[in-house]
């Protein structure tokens, strides 16, 4: 039967997206939420009351002077830190400023200054006798052969030697022949000044702790390495101080003096009495130079590398035959090495001057370190 006008205008009104019966419906969408209205009837957020917002407004203003604290504080530090690498970099030592460097005599292997200090035995700040020093030290800061030094701290340039004097003393003549060592090599001064420099107090099981004092200045100079053929020397003229004390003459300075220096070939067993817990690292072309000998004329690389062993012979003669000129050299017209020397000294001698009012003082400013925190240079016990 075909529908009547009254059911048909009921089929036409009815919404095309009227929700089904109840029986027709899914299980559980009475309780679904419609995504559309989430919300609607939700109540406005309550307005912010005039202390929040001052709060707020301070709290992002405090964050921003942090910030600007903290950069302005990184930007200070990076200032002091750049200054500083730069006041390392100043230096006395002018390069090439020899006016004739073609004039420096060949036999100087290596020239600069040199430092001499001592360390107190354990638990003795103030050494009274040589007896109660534990060691000397002998410390090298090498410059170029063909450099002329002008005014101010000798300058950092990480390149320092410091070798230890096991026997406590210089040797004095040929009879005297002592095994050193190098401790360190390509020292910064502020290496020196926490490894060596400065003193340290430790613990032990059996003596509880025991304090190893400072090390104490006892000289400085110029010094220069030469060789004169079938030998290498340490020749120094001391600089400071200028004239020599008890403590300076026991130990064994002179106002000029050297020593013969030889070098060890760690190929071969150390004597019983001075060996290391290592060898130094040479690379295999410095050990060919050794080929079979015990011991060679020392070249100042070997003094680069730590542990190695040289040999110190006294030269009762001073620095004339360290400085001897040699037959080449004269031939080229060149200056002799006692003249480089002196000269070298004299140029050390003013510059020290204006670093500090005393002796002390002008070792430690040239190291980069406070005096005041270390032992004044002895020249009496």
């Amino acid at each position: 039967m075909a529908p009547t006008t009254r059911e048909a205008s009921k089929k036409e009104d009815k919404a095309p997206d009227a929700a089904p019966p109840a029986s027709e419906a899914e299980p559980g969408s009475k309780h679904k939420v419609d995504p559309d209205t989430e919300g609607a009837s939700e109540s406005p957020k309550a307005k912010r009351t005039k202390t929040e917002i001052a709060d707020d407004e301070s709290t992002k203003k405090e964050t921003e002077e942090t910030k600007e604290t903290g950069a302005e504080a990184e930007k200070t530090e990076g200032q002091t830190e750049e200054k500083a690498a730069q006041e390392d970099k100043k230096s006395a030592v002018e390069p090439h400023g020899r006016e004739e460097p073609e004039a420096v005599p060949s036999s100087i292997l290596e020239k600069g200054i040199i430092y001499f200090f001592f360390r107190g035995r354990v638990g003795i700040d103030e050494p009274s006798a040589v007896n109660e020093i534990a060691r000397s030290y002998i410390l090298l800061r090498p410059i170029e052969k063909d450099a002329k030094l002008g005014s101010g701290p000798i300058g950092d340039a990480g390149n320092s030697r410091l070798c230890a004097i096991p026997k406590k003393v210089l040797p004095q003549s040929g009879k005297d022949r002592w095994i050193s060592f190098v401790e360190k090599t390509g020292a910064s001064f502020r290496q020196l000044k926490d490894e060596f420099l400065a003193s340290n107090d430790y613990d032990t099981k059996t003596a509880g702790t025991r304090h190893s004092p400072a090390a104490t200045p006892v000289a400085e100079g110029v010094y220069a390495i030469t060789s004169t053929g079938s030998d290498s020397h340490l020749a120094y003229i001391l600089t400071l101080p200028e004239e020599l004390g008890e403590v300076q003459k026991e130990i064994g300075l002179k106002p000029k003096g050297s020593f013969i220096i030889s070098t060890r070939n760690p190929q071969y067993p150390a004597p019983a009495n001075a060996r290391l817990p290592r060898g130094p690292e040479y690379p295999e072309e410095v050990l060919k130079e050794f080929r079979s000998l015990r011991w060679m004329s020392t070249q100042p690389k070997h003094l680069d590398y730590v542990n190695t062993q040289f040999l110190l012979v006294g030269e009762s003669s001073g620095v004339e035959k360290a400085l001897e000129p040699q037959k080449a050299d004269e031939k080229e017209n060149k200056q002799e090495p006692a003249e480089e020397l002196e000269k070298l000294e004299e140029e050390d001698l003013q510059r020290l001057k204006g670093l500090s009012d005393d002796d002390s003082g002008r070792i430690f400013a040239d190291l980069k370190v406070n005096a005041d925190y270390y032992p004044k240079l002895q020249t009496t016990f």
